[in-house]
């Protein structure tokens, strides 16, 4: 991500330097911090100088909440580390730290002694480890499917036999070669569950794998007892099939749900992973050198092969190719790009080899504020979650206090038969699907969302999106096209049109709004020989206009003010319904008038099919706009909007928005996301709409990439969608356990039952959250009313 090319500071960190681990001690030379995180806050030059650094990486050996609650514990008690954020369902975590007083390999170290495993979001070497542990989840799951296979026919008989046709020889060879097939199980198949139980005793704490862990142990040594000692206490019964049932359904429901997790909620990586590791760049002797991505600079060529994704942003400077932008606008159709046409970091070269000129790279690329938005939100933690997290561990102990009442209970009856209603107990209620519930929802719907152009910035907003019964829409660039077209100018008396377009232009230049863009485009277009006219101190009162100090050829310089008549103290010109720029020139005794500019803009084709849609789900639809009046009423009459308001400053939106909160109302705004910031931060949830907005000023919940106005009531739907399923998860967790806790206490549910059931649990969960993946929600937008489809024209005459 950022480039880093300064040697390690010559301070050494603070700390025990060691005992570095393994190859995190290589993470701590400063030029691989950019390959797993950025510089918090403000970047400096040489990033490697920043007071904090915030990393991202991947975590091997968590399994449940209390995990993650633990490595959380762990990290923050480093000294250096001021922020910590672990997910149970992504296993990733976000470490903030100062490289004054910590270096990576110290804080990894103490994660691999809290008995993890922590290592970089974007390395390679991070997947491939990924890869062959789920290899080697399913050599366990095939050992243990096996062995149970052959444990369940030594153990047929001995249910199905009559007294008397088994003699006491059989029943004991059976036994020993159930206790013999069961043996691969316990010291292979069983490994992550014991591996787990001992760091918890060796860490005084406790896991959901302790109590599984806890009722295998238990359950081979009641079996074995029963094996070798048949005339003892335990002889009664061997439970090796009940012991091989229940591994074999723990580990395939766990394997399910990793590939579950990580095909519907895997959109982060996939993201994130998207760059090249390395590219081709052009050396001092016309030769092309394969160099890593994070070595590229400003200036650099680079041949992006077909395949490849682009490594930075950037200029084709020779060949041309199609490609695919889908991160960057939701829109899968591959886009033609020829020589001298812009391309950015991670949209992929479809068609031919080019040239690329670097442009931006880390930081700079908007790639990098994409992949930005999606760790924070991968890692945040909606309410739902965090109550689940912080009841796991009382829940885990109140499991272990179960088991045990329910041991001695059954005890004076039957010692065998108390320890296997305590395996029972201590299986069935771990707290999985509770844990899950939640997270896996949110994050499926978040990568959904973000694999069709709208990216979820804060997974709380999804929680807020569902219970939204009001909709606040601006105008400009979401009801109407992001582009507008200059219709005619006004000149004041004595003054030449083509001279106050001029003016008009310099200042415009200094902005990106809708308006500012459609008078550059317009003094673009003329094709005459135009003056030189500069503009310099140009300052933007948001929602209101641009104001600077503008120097034409003969070097006057003018005060001038270039926005809505408010601003510039005019009146408007006539009836026009039209929106009117104006601009003004301040002189001694105010500011006077020098042009009207009449601008178009057109109302989206969808946009009535979308406020339909809305306000068919219960939506009340409103539009508030900084533009004219009689403007805002058009475009409100023609999408079918009741209720309207133009002249509207951000603070009036702000006031009237809050009015409607006071009332109970559920607000959702919908800005362009360039003079909302207020209006959007205040609202329940909000959206930043179109291509233009700048991702890492953006205050919004929800920042929709592309141009799809449909995307804001299917976004609404598949939150409420999302909510529903997050209840059913919670509903069904609940009723799971208050159903088979007490089942298990009064021993009518066997051991090999409960693994059952605490790994079906878990996978519906999974699998009831992955329909969240299958699609966004259908909705009819087909243009109504004679919306045009054509995009507004710059075409405009000197009045």
């Amino acid at each position: 991500m950022s480039q880093v090319k300064a040697d390690p500071p010559a301070a050494m960190p603070v700390g025990d330097s060691s005992a570095p681990v393994s190859s995190a001690a290589l993470l701590d030379d400063p030029q691989e911090w950019g390959s797993f995180g950025r510089p918090a806050g403000e970047v400096p030059q040489d990033p490697a100088q920043a007071t904090v650094w915030d990393s991202q990486v991947v975590l091997e050996g968590m399994h449940c909440a209390a995990c993650a609650l633990t490595i959380e514990e762990t990290l923050r008690a480093v000294p250096g580390v001021e922020r910590v954020e672990v997910s149970a369902a992504t296993r990733r975590a976000r470490v903030v730290w100062r490289p004054s007083q910590v270096r990576p390999s110290q804080w990894m170290a103490a994660v691999q002694k809290a008995g993890y495993q922590a290592l970089p979001a974007m390395d390679a070497h991070a997947r491939d480890r990924r890869v062959a542990e789920n290899r080697k989840m399913l050599w366990r799951w095939l050992v243990a499917g096996f062995c149970m296979m052959q444990v369940m026919m030594y153990a047929w008989p001995a249910y199905v036999a009559q007294p008397g046709d088994l003699s006491l020889e059989m029943e004991t060879l059976l036994r020993w070669a159930s206790w013999v097939i069961s043996l691969p199980v316990v010291l292979f198949a069983c490994g992550p569950f014991f591996t787990s139980a001992l760091r918890d005793i060796r860490l005084r704490r406790v896991s959901m794998d302790l109590p599984v862990a806890l009722g295998m142990l238990i359950t081979f040594a009641v079996s074995t007892a029963g094996t070798f000692e048949p005339a003892g206490l335990f002889g009664h019964e061997v439970f090796f099939d009940s012991l091989t049932m229940f591994v074999f359904f723990l580990l395939t429901g766990r394997w399910l749900e990793l590939r579950l997790r990580d095909r519907t909620a895997g959109a982060l990586e996939s993201v994130m992973n998207r760059l090249p590791d390395s590219v081709e760049r052009l050396v001092a002797d016309g030769r092309f050198e394969r160099v890593a991505v994070r070595r590229l600079v400003v200036g650099d060529v680079v041949r992006v092969l077909p395949g490849e994704a682009f490594p930075a942003d950037g200029c084709i400077t020779r060949g041309s190719t199609q490609v695919d932008e889908a991160l960057l606008t939701g829109e899968s159709t591959p886009v033609a790009r020829a020589e001298g046409a812009s391309v950015t970091a991670g949209s992929y070269n479809l068609q031919a080899a080019v040239e690329v000129l670097v442009q931006g790279v880390g930081e700079g690329t908007r790639f990098a504020q994409i992949v930005a938005l999606m760790e924070s939100a991968s890692l945040q933690k909606p309410r739902l979650a965090q109550l689940a997290d912080r009841i796991a561990r009382p829940f885990l102990v109140g499991v272990l206090v179960a088991a045990g009442l329910a041991a001695v209970w059954w005890w004076p009856t039957d010692p065998g038969h108390a320890l296997m209603v305590a395996v029972a107990v201590l299986i069935v209620t771990c707290p999985c699907a509770l844990s899950l519930a939640t997270p896996v929802a949110m994050l499926t719907a978040a990568g959904t969302l973000a694999r069709h152009g709208v990216l979820v910035r804060n997974l709380q907003g999804l929680e807020a999106l569902a219970a939204v019964d009001t909709l606040v829409f601006d105008k400009t660039g979401t009801l109407t096209r992001d582009g507008m077209a200059l219709q005619a100018v006004h000149p004041a008396q004595g003054l030449a049109a083509q001279q106050a377009l001029a003016w008009a232009a310099a200042l415009a230049s200094h902005s990106i709004h809708p308006v500012s863009r459609a008078v550059t485009a317009a003094w673009d277009a003329l094709g005459v020989e135009k003056p030189v006219v500069t503009a310099e101190a140009v300052q933007e009162l948001s929602g209101r206009g641009l104001e600077g100090l503008v120097k034409d050829a003969s070097g006057t310089l003018r005060k001038l003010r270039l926005g809505s008549p408010q601003y510039t103290d005019a009146e408007l010109s006539g009836d026009s319904v039209q929106q009117q720029v104006v601009l003004a020139e301040e002189r001694v005794d105010g500011w006077h008038t020098l042009a009207h500019f009449d601008l178009h803009e057109d109302v989206r084709p969808e946009a009535a099919a979308v406020v339909r849609q809305l306000q068919q789900d219960g939506v009340q639809v409103l539009l508030l706009s900084g533009d004219r009046s009689l403007a805002v009423q058009r475009v409100a009459q023609q999408v079918g909007i009741v209720e309207a308001h133009g002249g509207c400053t951000p603070g009036d939106k702000l006031a009237r928005m809050q009015a409607a909160q006071a009332q109970g109302r559920h607000v959702a705004m919908v800005g362009d996301g360039l003079n909302d910031g207020p209006v959007l931060a205040g609202a329940h949830v909000s959206f930043a709409f179109g291509r233009a907005v700048p991702l890492a000023q953006a205050r919004s919940d929800f920042v929709v990439l592309g141009d799809q106005l449909a995307l804001v009531p299917q976004t609404l739907l598949l939150a409420r969608r999302t909510l529903r399923i997050v209840r059913q998860n919670l509903w069904w967790a609940a009723c799971y356990n208050a159903l088979s806790v007490p089942l298990a206490v009064v021993g009518w549910m066997p051991a090999w039952l409960a693994g059952l059931g605490m790994a079906a649990s878990s996978l519906l969960v999974v699998l009831n959250a992955a329909r969240l993946s299958r699609r966004l929600p259908e909705i009819n937008v087909s243009p109504v009313g004679g919306a045009s489809a054509a995009p507004a024209q710059p075409v405009w005459e000197m009045a």
